[in-house]
């Protein structure tokens, strides 16, 4: 019988300590937030699929470089 909750879930927090799930998250966020900006512009919900594929376009590769300059990568 397991005796805490790490023998029940030993991977329990990777996905915390994970540096990719880590940019996943902030990459998510900054897609949220253009898609807010950009609905805010256009007066209605343009969609998390638009708004990714917009920021993919036009934002990605500088927000990665700013990040990676940031994080000392």
């Amino acid at each position: 019988m397991p005796n805490s909750t790490s023998d029940v879930c030993p991977n329990q927090g990777f996905a915390q300590r994970s540096t990719l799930y880590q940019e996943f998250l902030a990459e998510r966020e900054e897609i949220l937030r253009h898609k807010w900006l950009e609905s805010e512009k256009q007066g209605e919900d343009i969609g998390f699929e638009r708004a990714l594929l917009d920021w993919i376009r036009k934002h990605r590769a500088s927000w990665r470089g700013a990040r990676n300059k940031k994080l000392g990568k």
